[in-house]
């Protein structure tokens, strides 16, 4: 086994290279402690399909990468082959058809930089340098996800590498079994893709915010509010609330509302409802209306996630009643590691205008409300305690959970719902037709 059939790289455990190449796949800086066989830096779409013959010819398992922006690290387990897509970064636009190629390697961050030039608009992830092959197979919260759905329901068309090394593609016409799988299967699909063939949008004029700040003690009327006045939202608003640690390393409550929409006066109205708390006069700090840009706004993304530190993640989606989650909220609040750690309440579900119809795809489990927890540090011997801080405590709100996202999954530590039984079902069907020797990893946690 040798890499002179690749215009990437091949690199075996115990080579020069190999240990760089394994830690530069995870962004997470709590490294996984799995070591792959072999390392595959595809240069090429055709790498990636040698790759996978070369898999099948070793008698390899693969997980493939694209960002390397999975907390968990799903991608890299032990032995096999651990393929490395982050190199495809092409980019192909139509702007008069508004549909776009792209690759899997290419960060959402840069393919709306890349749109804006166009006028047009895609519903990429929430935080820089999150690549488009994890964030687009798992489903896709991102901007003005509320208004399109999950970013996979934009995906028309997939090119991909089978479990034998074919390249194909699969759409609504040909091999529809694939897409719909690819739309929702996450880090547990069963080929490899090299493409993604997306709908575009155009891109919103105005990109508004608002800011409120409120102290702890606020906890109950300010969550009890928000879930009060969800339905009042509108889909161009993402209503978040967040529980962090301020600047004098009190916890606090963030109440904010990122809205694109294509004129002003629109922005401020949609802003609005977010200056009817109750306890409005308590607040600390008060930005009813601020206007930005995309590139503010991930740079506010990236000031909570920052590079080269260590993270441990878990969330819920849920629909119980504000009063019942009082009790996970004040343990979350008495618990709560350093700052940027923090928990994520977002309003998904409800809004004035109903949710973009959802087609027949493998992403099948959301809820009215998501909530996460993000442990952040970066002193490795607060890994057990900052990892414990988020995985039990969604563990102990299980019993008002409907599931979970895959993209902040903690499935090695606490496996949950993320696909409703039917589609579960339906995928292990799949998989034994497409991938019958288990070429491709399944989900961690799960067999």
């Amino acid at each position: 086994m040798d890499g002179s059939e690749f215009d990437g790289d091949l690199i075996k455990r115990g080579e020069g290279g190999y240990e760089r190449a394994r830690r530069e796949a995870v962004w997470n800086g709590r490294m996984p402690e799995r070591m792959p066989d072999v390392i595959v830096r595809a240069a090429t779409e055709d790498d990636v399909a040698r790759a996978v013959r070369l898999a099948a010819r070793e008698g390899l398992r693969v997980g493939v990468r694209s960002g390397g922006h999975s907390w968990a690290g799903n991608h890299v387990r032990d032995g096999g082959m651990l393929l490395d897509v982050s190199r495809l970064r092409a980019a192909e636009v139509d702007a008069e058809s508004r549909a776009a190629r792209v690759q899997p390697g290419l960060p959402g961050n840069e393919l709306i930089a890349r749109l804006a030039e166009e006028d047009l608009f895609f519903p990429a992830g929430h935080c820089p340098g999150v690549a488009l092959g994890g964030y687009l197979l798992q489903g896709g919260f991102g901007w003005n996800g509320r208004v399109h759905g999950p970013a996979c329901m934009s995906v028309e068309a997939v090119d991909l590498v089978t479990a034998d090394g074919e390249l194909l593609r699969a759409d609504a016409r040909q091999d529809a079994d694939l897409l719909w799988a690819a739309r929702g299967s996450g880090p547990g699909f069963f080929a490899a893709v090299t493409g993604f063939h997306v709908r575009l949008q155009p891109r919103p004029r105005v990109v508004a915010n608002a800011l409120f700040t409120y102290p702890v003690e606020c906890l109950e009327p300010v969550f009890t509010w928000a879930q009060e006045v969800a339905t009042e939202v509108r889909r161009t608003t993402e209503m978040m609330l967040f529980i962090h640690r301020g600047e004098d390393g009190e916890p606090e409550i963030v109440v904010t509302g990122p809205t694109l929409v294509d004129d002003p006066d629109e922005a401020r109205d949609a802003l609005a409802v977010l200056a009817t708390c109750p306890v409005r006069s308590r607040a600390r700090i008060e930005v009813p209306y601020i206007e930005a840009t995309m590139a503010d706004l991930y740079a506010g993304a990236h000031a909570s996630y920052p590079d080269g530190s260590r993270y441990g993640v878990d969330n819920m989606w849920t629909h119980a009643p504000a009063a019942e989650l009082m009790p996970l909220f004040d343990r979350i609040v008495e618990t709560i590691p350093e700052a940027p750690s923090h928990m994520l309440w977002m309003n998904w579900g409800p809004g004035s205008e109903p949710a973009p119809a959802r087609p027949d795809m493998a992403f099948s489990v959301e809820d009215d409300t998501y909530i996460a927890l993000y442990g952040v540090w970066t002193d490795p011997a607060d890994d057990a305690a900052n990892v414990a801080w988020a995985t039990d405590l969604m563990r102990a709100g299980e019993e008002h959970a409907s599931g979970i996202q895959l993209a902040d999954e903690n499935l090695a530590e606490r496996p949950a719902r993320f696909i409703d039984e039917e589609r579960m079902a339906r995928l292990d069907a799949l998989r034994d037709e497409w991938d019958p020797e288990g070429r491709f990893h399944p989900w961690m946690g799960r067999l």
